[in-house]
């Protein structure tokens, strides 16, 4: 039986590109979204092309009857679940504080800190139960760099470095590896949910670099998912070649923040 790994948010971005990537070395996979549509179009793709089996999980992060619900009852075959990916996430509006959108707030909040939390806690008694497992979270270069109107993403993004830190020490005695994953600028859908689908604001962003893709992310997430079962990367942040952090970058238009 191939390994398994759960991946959240898979319909686009990081999370499709770490279904193509696990998929091609012969993973089972659980892909989670809201867009079953997607789902199932993912799932006939990557079946298709590679030799590997795919159970689609299409529920909202966000809502913890959703998770608990689906992932408790997910088929004993798929509760052995060897990587949890946590990809799901999204930044939304760049306002100042005072400026702000409350329902921005609070969508960013639930996504990617109360999504996050409610997975995980949902998926670590199979974990647990096994003495094994290891759960990858997505932070960003945003959790340790706050920049103007940044406000709520940087902190959703904060509280991901803290979450994953603690569950690394609480999990040690059931040998559960987590790692903090937290990329720079990487052009997915990133930019077009954050400007709410203005594709000349999202057009820009990338404007004078080369940015990230999903892929290059996907490639990482790969190797830290397949180091042996001593080795534990607890954070790693990967930036393109042209940003240093969360707010400096050598654009050939001058600086500015991701």
């Amino acid at each position: 039986m191939n390994r398994i790994v759960f991946i959240t948010g898979a319909t686009s971005g990081i999370g499709k590109a770490c279904a193509e990537k696990f998929a091609a070395n012969g993973y089972d996979l659980i892909i989670n979204g809201r867009r079953k549509e997607r789902l199932n179009d993912l799932k006939k793709e990557l079946e298709e092309k590679y030799v590997t089996e795919i159970f689609c999980a299409p529920f909202d992060v966000r809502n913890k009857e959703e998770v608990f619900k689906n992932i408790t009852g997910f088929p004993e075959r798929w509760q052995t679940i060897d990587v949890l990916i946590n990809s799901a996430g999204l930044a939304l509006g760049r306002d100042h504080f005072n400026e702000a959108d409350l329902e921005d707030w609070e969508t960013m909040i639930n996504t990617n800190i109360t999504g996050l939390l409610y997975v995980t806690k949902a998926v670590m008694p199979f974990m647990v139960k096994r003495n094994s497992g290891h759960v990858i979270n997505i932070g960003s270069v945003a959790g340790d760099d706050m920049y103007e109107r940044g406000n709520v993403y940087c902190a959703s993004k904060s509280a991901v470095n803290a979450i994953s830190h603690t569950m690394r020490v609480d999990m040690l005695p059931h040998h559960i590896k987590v790692t903090n994953v937290k990329p720079g600028a990487v052009e997915t859908e990133f930019s077009l949910v954050r400007f709410k689908g203005d594709e000349e604001k999202a057009s820009k962003v990338y404007d004078g670099f080369t940015p990230l893709s999903g892929e290059d992310i996907a490639e990482t997430i790969f190797y830290c998912a397949t180091l042996p079962p001593n080795v534990c990367i607890n954070e790693l942040t990967i930036t393109p070649t042209t940003q240093a952090d969360g707010i400096y970058f050598y654009k050939k238009i001058g600086k500015g923040e991701g």
